[in-house]
């Protein structure tokens, strides 16, 4: 009889110890599918020989079996390795049928756990191989001796069996595993408290594993989508801001190269799989780190061929010398210096500190999330200060803004205002869709050969582009146009009738490119690249228009130094010319406060704007040797251009791009008044002007702006432009008082 319940405490059912289910299931009484929720090992009903004290003794211990055979079957199964790799799993013996019947994935953490379920089991068939020992040693064998061997396991196998048994029925596994073990371990039963977290550690060795191959070589190793690190599904990637054309260059080109796209869309983490006693942060630093560690393992075909360049020690002049040097080297040595660069990029050292800390670790038997945070951090740490000098160092990234600064940032002004020189006449006309671009081309190319030499090597990325054309016009609108300007009155329609345009003209499409290589597309991303197109945008209207006021000033000059150079020898007439000059003097008053606006207003932005947080960035780049460190400092430069400038508040930039409108419809009115006078437009323009400076000069003294660290320049600013209080006054008037309409006197022919 004993030997009989040694065998039913290790899953073997025979004539003493019966199966329930499966003699229902052999009857057909039974639904295999339901899962039992208690043991079916049970007493044969005939055996009437045993006293009832031992037979319930006997009742309590037999469970024990049951829980074996079924946990020894899950480990069985789960650790077959056709099971864990495959995509259908085989369901626990008495699953429901919408289980049984579904596809499930395979999982290596099941197979892990099944592994400390198998340690676990092995003590228990020891204990009973003891148990039969003793009894076999004992002349008077007792049932006494069975339940003080195995009783410590009545509390270990049942909630075993419950655990394994919720696995199946809700389909846990990867890091919810993780998750669901780390919350059982909280128990008031010591024994069960070290069971499940032998298991949790088997769990967290598979983690440690794919935590080694993210952070040291940059692989995802997770067949089924177990990790919290996983692949990107869909291509919701950034740039939402960015103008369609430059993003679908943009996105052409990381699509080139598979480490960008992988960087900017290719991971994510998944809430789902992350367990909750990780960190969002910590899950944020190891994507960070396998990310990292993925671009310096894999750079550029293009950037290892000019590392192998430098290892070569070949001459750096320039790319057309390169070029020609570079087809005489032996192409035995060049593939020799490129096989070194991933290894340079992350050295040997690095990646052994790395594994060091990992497999620190996995040899822990408990998870201890301090250390654990503490080693992520470091690991981190590693890999973004790698990366810096990749950007920082090799990459030239500091050149590189320069370049920005001086071109999108109009900080190479003699260049742009050689250019808008050069393009005067041709900004005149409407930019015609098939050619605007390549007559735009023209001038750029002449100012870039009056004014950038031969020692700047960023100018041959810079490209120029008309994205789109402002205002849009149909055919007839542009036929009437041409038709205005060939009578000879250059002037864009009145304020008045196009009060609900944003935009100048057709020429507020133009627009810059810069190219950029691998691997400074991590920093200088689509959404980057049109924030310094907006303030580019911006900028060059600004310097249009500040150069179309001095130029109506020169040009208004130089007819009057000729007309009375004309009217000095002719007395009777000199009068009239002095009578003409001193009526035309409201006209330039009024273009004299246009000037003044934009002149401080153009100021403030070069100087006090991009200059002071300019050297702001320049600072942070000295002192800063973090990549993540380096982005957010470059983020923050752009958001300052971007919100000192004004440009994220919908009101103000309306009124300054009202502003610009104004300045340009009043300096060719001004030019082509002796061929077409127009009186009404003048005062138009003048009323409209004194009515938008003041409320520009109102908004921006209000507390919101002014008392704020939105601008810190801002009042210097107000201060430039309300040096004498005659802004403040005319606001005030404004606010307050209806005046009558200024007139401009009559100028007689």
């Amino acid at each position: 009889m004993l030997h009989e319940l040694l065998l039913a405490l290790l899953g073997y059912t025979g004539d003493f110890v019966i199966d329930e289910r499966e003699r229902a299931e052999t009857l057909g009484l039974a639904d295999p599918s339901q899962i039992p929720d208690e043991p079916t090992f049970k007493l044969a009903p005939d055996l009437s020989f045993i006293q009832p004290s031992d037979r319930s003794v006997i009742e309590r211990l037999i469970p024990l079996g049951f829980y074996y055979r079924e946990v020894d079957c899950f480990a069985t199964r789960s650790r077959n390795l056709s099971s864990a790799y495959s995509a259908i799993d085989v369901p626990l013996h008495g699953t429901s049928e919408t289980q049984k019947g579904k596809s499930r994935q395979g999982s290596v953490y099941r197979r892990a756990i099944a592994n400390g379920i198998v340690e676990i089991l092995s003590v228990y068939r020891s204990a009973v191989l003891q148990v039969e020992q003793n009894l076999l040693s004992d002349p008077s064998p007792i049932l006494a001796t069975v339940t003080h061997g195995l009783n410590k396991f009545e509390v270990l196998l049942p909630p075993l069996y419950e655990l394994i048994v919720e696995m199946e029925r809700e389909d846990i596994r990867g890091g919810q595993l993780l998750n669901f073990l780390h919350k059982r371990c909280h128990c008031g039963v010591p024994e069960l408290q070290a069971c499940i977290q032998r298991l949790l550690w088997h769990g967290h060795q598979v983690m440690y594993n794919q935590l080694a191959s993210w952070m040291i070589y940059g692989i995802l190793q997770d067949q089924h989508g177990e990790f919290f690190i996983q692949r990107q599904d869909d291509g919701d990637g950034e740039g939402r801001l960015c103008h369609p054309d430059v993003l679908e260059k943009l996105m052409h080109k990381s699509a080139d190269d598979a480490t960008l796209t992988d960087w900017h869309l290719g991971f994510h983490i998944s809430l789902d799989m992350l367990p909750e006693y990780i960190h969002m942060r910590v899950a944020e630093s190891i994507l960070f780190a396998g990310k990292a560690v993925r671009v310096l393992r894999n750079p550029s075909p293009a950037f290892r061929l000019q590392e192998s360049f430098i290892h070569q020690s070949v001459p750096k002049a320039t790319d057309r010398v390169q070029g020609f040097l570079g087809s005489f080297a032996p192409q035995k040595e060049l593939l020799k210096g490129t096989s070194l660069i991933a290894e340079e990029l992350l050295p040997q050292s690095e990646a052994a500190k790395i594994e060091a800390m990992l497999q620190e670790l996995k040899q822990s038997s408990e998870f201890h999330k301090r250390l654990f945070e503490s080693a992520v951090s470091s690991i981190r740490m590693i890999a973004a200060n790698n990366l810096w000098e990749l950007v920082v160092i090799r990459a030239d990234l500091n050149g590189h803004l320069k370049a920005l600064k001086d071109y999108f940032l109009l900080a190479k002004g003699d260049f742009f205002q050689c250019f808008l020189e050069e393009s005067r006449q041709l900004m005149r006309l409407p930019p015609r869709q098939s050619t605007a671009e390549a007559d735009l081309m023209v001038p750029f190319q002449l100012a870039a050969l009056k004014t950038i030499g031969d020692e700047d090597k960023y100018f041959s990325r810079v490209s120029l582009r008309m994205f789109s054309f402002g205002v849009n016009m149909t055919t007839s609108q542009v036929d009437s146009k041409m038709k205005v300007q060939a009578d000879g009155n250059l002037g864009v329609p009145s304020q008045g009738r196009a009060s609900s345009e944003l935009s100048l003209d057709g020429w507020d499409g133009i627009a810059l490119e810069y190219s950029i290589d691998w691997p400074l597309q991590l920093v200088f991303t689509q959404e980057v690249l049109s924030k310094y197109l907006k303030v580019f945008q911006y900028l060059i209207r600004l310097k249009r228009t500040q150069m179309e006021l001095e130029k109506s000033w020169a040009a208004a000059m130089h007819q009057d130094h000729a007309d009375f150079a004309d009217h000095r020898k002719d007395r009777k007439n000199g009068s009239v010319s002095q009578q003409c000059r001193q009526r035309s003097r409201p006209m330039w008053r009024v273009r004299e406060h246009m000037t003044f606006l934009i002149r401080n207003l153009q100021f403030y932005i070069q100087v006090d704007v991009i200059e002071s947080q300019w050297n702001v960035l320049q600072a942070h780049v000295q002192d800063s040797h973090d990549f993540t460190e380096l982005v957010g400092f470059h983020q923050e430069y752009l958001s300052a251009l971007i919100s000192q400038s004004f440009l994220d508040i919908g009101s103000v930039s309306r009124i300054l791009d009202s502003i610009m409108k104004l300045c340009l419809q009043f300096c060719w009115n001004i030019e082509n008044y002796e061929i077409n006078p127009n009186l009404a437009e003048l005062e138009h323009i003048a009323e409209e002007f004194n009515k938008k400076s003041n409320s520009l000069y109102t908004i921006l003294r209000s507390s919101r702006l002014a008392g704020s660290q939105r601008a810190p320049f801002l009042r210097q600013f107000l201060m430039r432009l309300n040096f004498n209080s005659f802004f403040e006054a005319t606001a005030r008037g404004v606010l307050n008082v209806v005046r009558p309409r200024p007139t401009l006197p009559v100028l007689q022919q």
